[in-house]
């Protein structure tokens, strides 16, 4: 039976991954969260991998606060790039094939058409720039990977997410305001996942730089719309259109992976 070693368990993608593993009775889930595995220490990833005897490693281990990467880009690029090399090394020592989400904000978000694999990356913030370093490092290192770019993720019954934050501030019933000039694709993470051990692990798809998004392109303020559709919640005047926050980190305008 394939081990899979999944990191960041207890991250959205992480603890969704962990809830359809059951459905999943060909393979042997191992799941660890960041106090169970560091990807920043080296010792550690060395010691898991090494005796895990695992097939397979999906890194959800991410550090995902893009102001917070703007204050702190040490703390980013340790976790988002240097924390990965860690994992490709020792996946390639012990011929685990590394499976690794990473993100629309590798672009730039300025061209009108939608992004593929093949368009040239430009991040515009050290969040983006952390993950960018990320990818490279694997693409370096070892030859049996897979890269996932995502945008927008979010899942609706765990954890810190905006589709979580809307619903909950307007049950609370507080005014809520939401730019209407940034668009991408929302991608629910149940369906990442569900990628993930589907299309990639279980029908094999060749190595290599892959896009996953299942939502429209839509704004945030519509994301906002649809989340207080969904739960039954009144849009009325509770939910303001804003043209911009004033945020430290700048964002891509337009992304729809493609």
């Amino acid at each position: 039976m394939d081990r899979i070693l999944v990191t960041g368990a207890k991250g959205q993608l992480g603890w969704t991954i962990g809830q359809i593993s059951e459905f999943y009775t060909d393979f042997d889930f191992v799941l660890k969260d960041t106090k169970a595995l560091d990807i920043t220490q080296p010792e550690k990833v060395d010691y898991v991998l090494d005796n895990g005897h695992y097939t397979y490693c999906i890194n959800c281990a991410a550090y995902t606060d893009v102001e917070g990467a703007e204050k702190d880009p040490k703390k980013a690029f340790a976790i988002n790039a240097e924390g990965v090399r860690n994992l490709a090394e020792a996946c390639k020592r012990n011929q685990t094939i590394l499976i690794h989400v990473s993100t629309d904000y590798v672009f730039d978000g300025e061209k009108e058409e939608g992004y593929t694999v093949d368009d040239k990356t430009n991040p515009i913030n050290e969040y983006g720039k952390s993950k960018l370093k990320g990818e490279q490092y694997i693409q370096e290192i070892w030859g049996d990977h897979y890269i996932v770019r995502t945008s927008w993720l979010y899942c609706r019954v765990y954890g810190k997410n905006f589709y979580r934050t809307i619903a909950e501030k307007a049950g609370n019933g507080e005014q809520l305001k939401v730019v209407d000039n940034q668009f991408g694709r929302p991608t629910d993470t149940f369906e990442l996942a569900e990628h993930i051990l589907s299309d990639i692990i279980f029908n094999k798809k060749p190595f290599g730089l892959y896009h996953f998004s299942d939502g429209d392109v839509m704004s945030w303020y519509e994301f906002a719309e649809m989340i207080l559709k969904e739960n039954g919640l009144k849009r009325d005047e509770s939910l303001q259109r804003v043209k911009e926050y004033r945020t430290l980190a700048k964002r891509p305008i337009f992304v729809n992976l493609k």
